[in-house]
């Protein structure tokens, strides 16, 4: 007997979802983000255009989606399947962090994360609704992971009492993400070592160890 169900609408828009994702991101890679365009995207996808201005209002809106998904699938991937939900806490808060601040610079560094995110944060510049939505969605769950591990080092009492944990971890992510838009430097894992030592000593000279 033929199946005479109807075919699943459901199934059938995520599949063509997924192909907007993989066709924007990959379009981005390979002509930048000015090249990029909607028409290119549905072509790439195999949807008409109609598609994805019913879904969304501009192309910085689509890649901003795809590379959220970008993101969330790698985090599973790195988590088991469940996703990454903090930062580690061994106890030892510097090492906790040289973790973290490593796996932010490997993410930087390598193309399938810098190239979309150079672009929304760009265009988030001129786009002020894409740049909200883009630190609200990315960055702001991002941040207070590290709001998070902190608060805990305050409990344990790895750090001042008085810290604002979002000015602190401000010490750590900022610099790194000054090199990375300025790309005059190098980002490493040396490099990342060294924020989170003076983040966490500070400047000026330590006292010299009794023995």
């Amino acid at each position: 007997m033929a199946d005479s169900r109807a075919p699943d609408s459901t199934r059938r828009s995520e599949r063509s979802r997924r192909a907007i994702y993989d066709a924007a991101l990959a379009l981005v890679s390979e002509v930048g983000y000015g090249r990029t365009t909607i028409e290119g995207i549905a072509a790439r996808a195999g949807v008409g255009k109609q598609t994805i201005y019913r879904w969304w209002p501009s192309k910085g809106a689509v890649l901003l989606e795809a590379f959220l998904d970008l993101s969330d699938q790698a985090a599973r991937e790195a988590d088991g399947g469940e996703g990454i939900h903090e930062i580690p806490d061994t106890g030892d808060l510097e090492a906790d962090l040289r973790l973290v601040l490593r796996a932010t610079v490997d993410e930087m560094n390598d193309p399938k994360y810098d190239v979309p995110s150079r672009a929304l944060a760009a265009e988030g510049i001129v786009d002020a609704e894409l740049g909200v939505e883009f630190a609200r969605k990315m960055l702001e769950p991002q941040l207070q992971l590290y709001v998070k591990r902190l608060r805990a080092a305050q409990e344990a009492g790895e750090v001042r009492q008085d810290l604002d944990p979002r000015i602190a971890l401000e010490l750590l992510v900022g610099p790194v993400a000054h090199r990375w838009l300025l790309r005059t430097l190098p980002l490493t894992h040396a490099y990342a070592d060294t924020i989170v030592e003076y983040a966490l000593h500070g400047l000026a000279p330590r006292p010299p160890a009794r023995h």
